[in-house]
């Protein structure tokens, strides 16, 4: 009896042992984005308002909320795409405001992908691909060929590299602009609506290679309405409303047990 007594306090123990490591482990995972008391307008209208969200080095986090409400812009804030003026944001710990960054310092690191391709329609899939690692990281032509053409084997799309964007279906266009992002080598990417401008029978191909990304332990930010992809990728959902994050909690939790009135109702419009 004292025997079996023993051997399962030993087990509690050794359980408790590595719930505690595995708290350890994530506590000190450092942070690749953090927003603090961040504000914004645009002339006399505020569209951010006291945004604090920290994210996670290999975390995925899904915004959601109406239309309005400030989840683009707070995106485009990140990589310096829209000015804001109270607050600082910091990327791998290091504020915007510190003179040793410089946008095209904080672009390399936080890749993004918008509602629209914005592929060039003169070059071809592969020149669009080649083109910022040519321009920006100096990249040796040879190099940034084999590195574009690695990223568009990535999402599956390496056949239509000698293709104009012109030729492609909008799916297969935003897969380019995907791989694109990714032949930059960011530590984070920022995804902003980017089925919205899709056909329904199109928006399937481009989540699966969102999905295959965010296996691949990176870092992700993405605004979104589609939820199956927020219940099966997000390690949280943000909700915002009226340049406010009203919520941030788990999918499961945000979508099933909402703790704010204003969650509730956005989401029992958008899941029913």
């Amino acid at each position: 009896m004292a025997q079996g007594l023993r051997s399962v306090w030993a087990n509690r123990c050794t359980s408790l042992a590595g719930e505690s490591m595995l708290s350890t482990e994530k506590e000190s995972i450092p942070y690749a984005i953090q927003l603090q008391g961040v504000n914004k307008w645009f002339g006399q209208m505020q569209v951010l308002k006291n945004i604090n969200l920290s994210i996670k080095a290999g975390e995925k986090v899904v915004v959601c909320g109406p239309s309005g409400s400030g989840k683009s812009t707070m995106a485009r804030t990140i990589n310096l795409l829209e000015p804001y003026q109270q607050g600082q944001i910091l990327i791998d710990g290091i504020a915007h405001a510190d003179k040793r960054v410089a946008v095209h310092a904080v672009r390399r690191k936080v890749g993004m992908v918008f509602q629209q391709f914005n592929l060039f329609p003169h070059l071809t899939v592969l020149q669009n691909c080649m083109l910022a690692m040519v321009w920006i990281k100096k990249m040796r032509h040879a190099e940034a060929r084999e590195r574009a053409l690695a990223q568009l084997e990535r999402v599956h799309i390496a056949a239509q590299a000698h293709k104009y964007p012109g030729q492609l279906s909008g799916g297969q266009q935003q897969r380019v602009a995907i791989a694109r992002a990714l032949c930059m080598e960011p530590e984070i990417m920022l995804f902003d609506e980017p089925t919205s401008a899709l056909d329904p029978e199109m928006v399937n191909e481009v989540l699966e290679i969102m999905m295959l990304l965010a296996g691949s332990g990176m870092t992700m930010l993405c605004v979104t309405h589609e939820m199956g992809f927020a219940r099966r990728v997000a390690d949280r959902v943000v909700f915002m409303e009226q340049g406010e994050i009203v919520e941030v909690n788990n999918a499961d939790t945000i979508f099933n047990r909402p703790a704010m009135a204003r969650t509730k109702a956005f989401f029992n419009q958008l899941l029913h």
